[in-house]
């Protein structure tokens, strides 16, 4: 009798301690993450709840950033998870590194329905400031929400003091064609304005920790692997392998401490997990048919829907 009364008391004990622990944790977590600002797995559990307001907000109005923002997940947290770094924060900081895209989501491709392209009626220094401009409304967006520093960070981050390629090049041209007489824009030699690479870089800083850096390299990749037609595993591994080299030539990684050995791992990581998500679009030799449309021929089964796409605009990578 006195045993099964020891075990029952025990037992009550123990139940009770485990309510109390929990309840304590749970209520002094929060204040011990303020106080020494870090935030734990079990607040980055708590925070990729896909009901956050601002990723509600854009299901609706940027729905194409939203799909980047969910695949760019996939690839940081495997990379991460492939090379030791948090897994977790990278899935987080993923679904939030573009919400400054809110304010105008039209002016990015994967937004654009390919009806009018708004950057047509724009000079490219002010596409470009459209453009560079979504980190820092990112950022007020993310303070405005009370989200963790390491997302802010990493909105901030993300792009570095990398270049806006595609709008710096379209305004050397038209820098190139007024000085040969003025094809697309006439004006008089003096009158031509410098065309600087400063103002089509974004204003960092560059990425500072391995997860940033992550998520940096898998944003870029994601959008560039959206432009493959016919992906096959050498498209994908050289594409993977080219964006890489391209950043560190760039010296975007120089400020974080990963390694050589780590960003090939991140490389492997990407490209096997791009070759999940786009096998069903792998092309596959089909039998020849009498009825075959050469107008098709190169595109992926994906965007034949949608082939209306401007000349003028810009590439799926440009932002």
């Amino acid at each position: 009798s006195n045993d099964w009364s020891m075990i029952g008391l025990q037992s009550g004990f123990a139940i009770a301690n485990g309510i109390v622990t929990a309840t304590i944790v749970g209520g002094i977590l929060p204040i011990l993450e303020h106080l020494f600002k870090i935030t734990t797995d079990i607040s980055w559990l708590e925070a990729s709840d896909l009901n956050h307001p601002l990723l509600k907000r854009m299901t609706i109005e940027a729905p194409g950033t939203y799909h980047h923002s969910l695949v760019v997940a996939n690839l940081a947290e495997a990379a991460a998870e492939g090379i030791g770094a948090n897994g977790t924060l990278c899935r987080v900081c993923s679904y939030f590194h573009d919400v400054g895209k809110l304010v105008k989501p039209d002016y990015f491709t994967e937004n654009m329905n390919f009806e009018r392209n708004p950057h047509d009626d724009l000079a490219p220094t002010m596409s470009a400031l459209i453009i560079i401009a979504h980190v820092k409304e990112g950022v007020d967006l993310a303070l405005k929400h009370n989200l963790s520093g390491r997302i802010i960070d990493i909105i901030q981050e993300h792009h570095g003091t990398s270049l806006v390629y595609y709008f710096y090049k379209r305004a050397l041209q038209q820098q190139e064609d007024a000085r040969a007489g003025g094809k697309i824009m006439k004006m008089r030699e003096d009158d031509i304005p410098e065309v600087s690479e400063e103002n089509f870089r974004y204003a960092g800083p560059k990425p500072q920790t391995k997860e940033s850096a992550i998520i940096s390299l898998a944003d870029m990749v994601e959008s560039a692997s959206r432009s493959l037609e016919k992906p096959t595993p050498q498209k994908i591994e050289q594409l993977v392998t080219d964006l890489i080299a391209q950043r560190i030539a760039d010296k975007q990684l120089d400020e974080c401490d990963l390694t050589l050995a780590e960003l090939r791992i991140i490389a492997e990581r990407f490209r096997f997990t791009l070759m999940t998500m786009l096998h069903t679009r792998i092309a596959y030799p089909k039998p020849e048919t009498k009825t075959t449309s050469s107008r098709d021929d190169g595109l992926r089964p994906d965007v034949m829907a949608s082939t209306k796409k401007p000349d003028t605009a810009p590439p799926i990578s440009a932002a």
